[in-house]
């Protein structure tokens, strides 16, 4: 048995904040089409504590019906011990990005991504100011 190769691609990106969601699809696709990897896995991971990655159908109903829930479970103004101890107003975007988590794997086979006919990989930045994201994707073969 040969060892797995890994093959690195980050993608930078500038977002709006406050429950922006981005397609990072083709960015993905792009960093397994660089590595030749016929069968593995695609491991996408953003770094920081206040945007996640996660998979859903990428249209505008979609987008403003997620935005929607995680406003309603975890509102923006809600009062937080985060916000009142670190003098700080963006508890919310570290809750909602904990609860959605900073990675997602996606198989591969014959190098593709196995992904449904309406699923994508997207990147919510829920920080509340525009912010410059990385999202570091390793695909292992």
């Amino acid at each position: 048995m040969s060892p797995s190769a890994v093959h690195s691609g980050l993608l930078r990106l500038s977002t709006r904040g406050h429950g922006d969601i981005v397609d990072l699809t083709e960015g993905v696709r792009s960093v397994l089409r660089t590595s030749q990897v016929a069968l593995g896995v695609a491991h996408v991971f953003v770094t920081g504590s206040t945007a996640a990655v996660t998979t859903m159908e990428y249209e505008p109903g979609g987008v403003a019906d997620l935005q929607a829930l995680l406003e309603r479970l975890i509102p923006a103004k809600a009062e937080y011990l985060h916000n009142a101890r670190n003098h700080d107003t963006n508890a919310h975007a570290h809750l909602r990005a904990a609860v959605l988590g900073p990675s997602l794997s996606v198989p591969v086979v014959d190098g593709r991504l196995i992904l449904g006919t309406w699923q994508q990989v997207v990147l919510a930045d829920f920080d509340d100011r525009p912010r410059e994201r990385q999202v570091t994707v390793q695909i292992v073969g």
